[in-house]
């Protein structure tokens, strides 16, 4: 079994029309799509999180024709936030979860939106699962408008780093920036500071969240170990 991470970027328009609603937003931003499911021909739910305030996505989503029903939840200050979704389509991300089903290849949620690609633009980070066969042809009939890059691939295994560390998502968000700049690999190639600005937070911040995760690591790594 086979795993790809990689960075989608499209060269006109949007991969997803939620995202292209808050594109003109200077403070609200869609962070990841948790989930999203066909419920009836051309609709569909989906869970995302959003950088921003709850009161500026709700107003977006009442204007929008795509959102048939939403709830949206945000965290004490007001910056960051949940929103449940029914749409009448999910653009280009439909496309990519039929390609996903037609080569037998799970997708490891969540999808995350990427700022700053290789390309200059916003891209999308998502991990698939599946034969190497199936990984490859499923790249080779992505639409036009889509370019892939691959930034990790190889065998894929339960480790405790994915499923065990109980990482909060935060957290999850930190060292996934992490890993992806290069942050564990020996020697380093990144530096708390490029992770800091990268994520737009404190160094401090970063060096205090990356502690708390290398500490879940290790208890995880602990704990696993003891019960073979």
């Amino acid at each position: 079994m086979r795993y790809a991470t990689v960075t989608l970027t499209w060269k006109t328009g949007s991969i997803h029309p939620l995202d292209e609603l808050f594109a003109n937003i200077d403070d609200v931003s869609i962070e990841s799509i948790r989930y999203v499911s066909p419920i009836r021909d051309g609709e569909y739910i989906e869970l995302l999180t959003f950088r921003g305030d709850p009161d500026r996505v709700r107003k977006r989503l009442a204007d929008s024709s795509h959102a048939l029903e939403y709830g949206v939840s945000g965290d004490e200050g007001g910056q960051r936030g949940v929103a449940y979704v029914t749409c009448r389509n999910v653009g280009l991300v439909a496309d990519l979860l039929a390609i996903l089903r037609d080569h037998d290849i799970v997708l490891d949620w969540p999808i995350r939106y990427q700022d700053g690609t290789a390309h200059g633009v916003r891209g999308l980070e998502l991990t698939v699962i599946g034969t190497g066969d199936g990984i490859q042809q499923a790249t080779a009939t992505l639409p036009e408008e889509i370019t892939l890059e691959v930034q990790r691939l190889g065998e894929y295994d339960l480790s405790p780093r994915r499923f065990d560390a109980g990482l909060t998502e935060r957290q999850q968000e930190v060292f996934d920036v992490a890993n992806r700049l290069g942050y564990y690999e020996i020697p380093r190639e990144t530096t708390q500071a490029e992770v800091a600005a990268t994520l737009d937070i404190a160094t401090g911040t970063v060096g205090e969240h990356l502690r708390h995760i290398e500490v879940k690591f290790a208890s995880a790594h602990a704990h696993n170990g003891s019960s073979r």
